[in-house]
């Protein structure tokens, strides 16, 4: 009985404990399903902020992003407008300078149209006057016959013979007028627009043209020069190829050489010896050979220049480094590569007044003389030389053709070719820019004298002014009035085809009566 008391009690008590733990695990249960609802709860509200955030930060870029858009769009749309503004203002100028010159076209040719018409008014008139002359020949031819007892052909000869002459007379006089006024007017702006062009341009004096002197700090250097049994000066002379003169100059030696380039190479190498102190062969050959790669860098810099202050770009780099020797070649003392400047600011100068093209005439100018950096290596005058030069090196047929004419060698087929030959006249005419020997120019000066005086009627000339004008002295008995300007042209031509001179040469004609009688 005790046993199943306790089997009751045993029973009832896991029954309890049953119940006990299903309530407890019920309460966990639940505190966990409240847990797990809070944590759900808190993580949507925690992921609905975050979202919250996400959208706003998402929406201020996109604002942000817009925003930059515009501004970049209103930016590009100022610089565009801008742009096309200045393409107006320059289309502008440039229609304006359309009209300009053709306001000026347009009175050239109105200027033409009344030297046209005054010419037919003039013809009309000289038609009037022939038939009243003809009137009064039948007349005069008739009296003749009267009077004089002269045939009718005699007659009529004679009166030809006297309008001819008349006639002669009245078109000298026509043609002395009208090259008079289309002269002055002609030499009025020729002459604005060349001193518009020199103003522009900066000049020099001639420089030093086979001969360079080097000085000495001492006499006793020119024994060091000269080395023992003359080693020294042998090893310069043999390395550089140019002439030392030692002679009784205190403190100075001498550097002779056709080419200017050896002699600028043995000028350098002479004072670096001097600095340095150490004169012996095998120096002198170190120092040369130094100053020659030196002297390579020297002339392709001066080419770089001139083509820079010029203006002028994509030069084949061969090109600049021969352009660069220019830097040490004179012309009757003129430095070359100075006068191809000069003449290639004139040229554009030039060029730019008359509406030629600028960088043509330009180019032109800077490389009409780039023969003269190799006359002394290769054979042929320095245009045959220059020609080649451009043609290798790919130049187009307009610089060519500026090469080829700016001397006359070749009839001239553009008007850039001809303002580079002018250019290149004033460059090398202006005062201070040349030099002569003596000889030469005291027989050009004869030449011209001698053509003068070849000619008929001309009693007596002189060369004045440096050869730039001639006075001729006629006799007044064999030249009229009339034929003065006939005379002074056919003498002009003969100088342009048989002399060689710089700038012009003024023709001046001087005819002088003369009555004498005594009174007794």
């Amino acid at each position: 009985m005790e046993a199943l008391y306790y089997i009751i009690v045993a029973i009832v008590s896991l029954a309890i404990g049953g119940v006990v733990s299903y309530f407890v695990a019920s309460k966990m249960l639940e505190k966990k399903l409240g847990n797990a609802k809070n944590v759900a709860e808190k993580t949507i509200k925690d992921a609905e902020e975050k979202a919250s955030t996400i959208k706003k930060e998402a929406i201020l870029e996109a604002k942000e992003e817009v925003l930059k858009i515009k501004t970049e769009s209103e930016n590009e749309y100022k610089e565009r407008r801008n742009e096309i503004q200045r393409m107006e203002n320059r289309i502008l100028e440039k229609e304006e300078g359309i009209d300009r010159k053709n306001d000026m076209l347009d009175k050239k040719l109105q200027s033409i149209e009344d030297a046209k018409q005054e010419l037919e008014n003039k013809k009309h008139e000289l038609e009037d006057a022939k038939q009243e002359i003809l009137k009064e020949k039948e007349n005069i031819a008739k009296e003749l016959e009267k009077v004089a007892g002269l045939s009718r052909e005699e007659a009529k000869k004679q009166v030809v013979d006297s309008i001819i002459d008349d006639a002669r007379k009245d078109a000298g006089n026509i043609v002395r007028d009208i090259e008079a006024e289309a002269r002055e007017e002609g030499e009025k702006k020729a002459r604005d627009i060349v001193t518009l062009a020199i103003q522009k341009c900066a000049t020099d004096q001639t420089a030093d043209v086979t001969v360079t002197t080097v000085s000495l700090p001492t006499d006793e250097m020119k024994g060091r020069i000269i080395g023992r049994e003359g080693r020294n000066i042998r090893a310069i002379e043999n390395a550089t190829g140019v002439d030392l003169i030692v002679d009784d100059t205190p403190d100075a030696v001498t550097l002779s050489s056709f080419d200017p380039i050896r002699r600028e190479v043995a000028r350098l190498t002479l004072e670096k010896l001097i600095t340095d102190g150490r004169i012996h062969p095998a120096r002198i050959e170190d120092i040369v050979d130094k100053v020659k790669k030196d002297m390579e860098k020297t002339i392709k810099e001066a080419g770089e220049n001139a083509t820079f202050e010029a203006g002028i770009y994509n030069l084949h780099p061969e090109l600049i480094k021969i352009l660069g020797r220019l830097k040490y070649r004179t012309s009757y003392g003129q430095n070359v590569l100075k006068h191809s400047l000069e003449t290639s600011y004139l040229a554009g100068l030039l060029a730019g007044e008359l509406g030629a093209n600028v960088a043509i005439a330009k180019r032109g100018g800077l490389l009409h003389d780039i023969g003269k950096a190799l006359d002394f290596e290769m054979e042929g005058t320095h245009v045959s030389i220059g020609v080649d030069i451009a043609k290798k090196y790919k130049e187009s047929p307009e610089i060519i053709h500026c090469i080829e004419a700016h001397h006359g060698g070749v009839e001239f087929k553009s008007i850039e070719a001809i303002l580079v030959q002018v250019a290149d006249a004033i460059s090398s005419a202006r005062p201070g820019a040349r030099r002569e020997s003596l000889d030469a120019y005291v027989k050009r000066l004869e030449k011209l004298e001698e053509i003068a005086n070849s000619f008929k009627g001309v009693e007596t000339s002189f060369a004045i002014q440096a050869g730039r004008e001639i006075r001729i002295a006629v006799k007044p008995e064999e030249v009229d009035d009339a034929s003065m300007v006939i005379l002074a042209k056919e003498i002009a031509r003969k100088i342009e085809s048989e002399l060689e001179y710089p700038g012009q040469i003024k023709v001046n004609i001087i005819r002088e009566t003369r009555a004498t009688d005594i009174a007794s």
